[in-house]
């Protein structure tokens, strides 16, 4: 007879005997554990149990699939929680509700949504657990994940995908603290593991760009293709601004100031014209002005009459939506230039670096880019709009010049 602290009787069943028995009824074992095998052979097993005084009968699964060791652990820990005053039948369609890992996140990606501001970032986060979490982790019930888990999701991408697992980590991470919160589990399999990882390296990535001595050439290649028309006054027009290709393709006439609509405002308001993008169209999610010389007022204009009454200023070829986001990139990369739309901005602080007087904080200004120390940052109040609009004309006088 085994040691383990399972009372049985004195014939207790076998494994043997649960594997060949074809004898129909009810087989008795201990602590009211019975093999009921039916007329057809099927076998279950079912546990006699008092339960708040009440007489209760629970099945504890098919005997193909739960072993008699397994069944009698399990009607040890019913009959031990029964005695304490616990109800062994509400711990088990509690354990039955757990969610899987799959299930949990798509909860978890549901109740975030309507709070994430960037439809692109909610669509994400699904994604990449669909991607690199799901085929581990996925069927898995939350309450039954380790860390060892998690770590054969993050091991294969860790060094090759680095910024990938550390979302995929992240969000893996939001799902466990969900189910925490659900009381499925006490821990964060997710949380710390990095020890456990071999060390990342921190190498920067650098947008491939143009020497700003070549911008003005590339503007001249790119007017005189046949491209859209739209899509070339885009191009320029992020080249002038030093804006981000999102910022640009997603820009609305109702940023523009003065109104580059109304037939009441004068052409040459280039002297005073600005591009207000809120808060939430911003990376540093912080509103940003950005002067505008008069070629970009130009562009404007010739936006203008392009325009179908949409609010984007640059108009995608679908009614309603603005330019694609691989539109600028594509167009520049078919006309021979292994640059990355993004790295217009650097050929822009290089210029200002290295042609111009102009202090930092104006360049970092000009790129709105946040100040890292928070003690200067708390003091300053401006933002150098005055100067950057002498830095953008010149910017613009310098490509136009280097374009003769």
């Amino acid at each position: 007879m085994p040691s383990s602290g399972i009372r049985t009787p004195k014939k207790a069943l076998t494994a043997a005997f649960v594997r060949s028995t074809t004898a129909a009824g009810k087989h008795f074992d201990g602590n009211g554990l019975y093999l009921f095998v039916k007329p057809n052979g099927a076998k279950q097993w079912v546990q006699r149990i008092n339960i708040r005084g009440k007489r209760t009968e629970m099945g504890l699964g098919s005997a193909d699939l739960v072993p008699l060791s397994e069944a009698r652990e399990a009607a040890l820990e019913n009959r031990k929680l029964a005695r304490s005053g616990g109800d062994p039948l509400k711990a088990k369609r509690e354990a039955q509700d757990v969610l899987t890992f799959e299930e949990a996140a798509h909860k978890v990606h549901e109740m975030n949504k309507p709070s994430w501001s960037n439809a692109k970032h909610a669509a994400q986060f699904i994604s990449t657990l669909e991607t690199y979490a799901f085929p581990t982790l996925g069927k898995y019930k939350v309450g039954e994940i380790t860390t060892a888990d998690v770590l054969a999701v993050l091991t294969p991408i860790w060094l090759t995908k680095q910024e990938t697992a550390r979302r995929v980590r992240q969000r893996i991470g939001t799902v466990m603290k969900w189910a925490i919160a659900q009381g499925w589990r006490q821990d964060n399999p997710a949380q710390n593991i990095e020890q456990a990882l071999p060390k990342q390296t921190k190498a920067v990535k650098h947008r491939k760009a143009l020497p700003y001595a070549d911008v003005a050439d590339c503007i001249e290649v790119v007017k005189a293709s046949g491209a859209g028309r739209t899509t070339k006054l885009a191009l320029e027009f992020l080249i002038l601004t030093a804006a981000r290709s999102g910022e640009v393709r997603e820009a609305v006439w109702d940023e523009i100031y003065p109104d580059m609509r109304s037939p009441a405002n004068p052409a040459n308001s280039a002297n005073r014209a600005e591009w207000i993008i809120p808060a939430e169209r911003m990376k540093m999610k912080r509103e940003h002005r950005i002067p505008l010389c008069k070629r970009a007022v130009d562009i404007l204009h010739e936006a203008k009459e392009l325009n179908d009454g949409g609010i984007y200023v640059f108009a995608g070829t679908k009614q309603g939506r603005p330019l694609s986001d691989m539109t600028l990139s594509k167009l520049v990369k078919e006309l021979g230039f292994d640059v990355d739309v993004h790295g217009f901005r650097t050929s822009f602080r290089t210029w200002a670096q290295e042609k111009t007087d102009v202090s930092r904080e104006v360049a970092e200004a000009a790129l709105a880019h946040s100040i890292k120390d928070a003690s200067e940052a708390a003091y300053a109040r401006s933002d150098l709009f005055e100067k950057r609009r002498v830095l953008m004309d010149d910017w613009a006088a310098y490509l136009a010049k280097d374009a003769l």
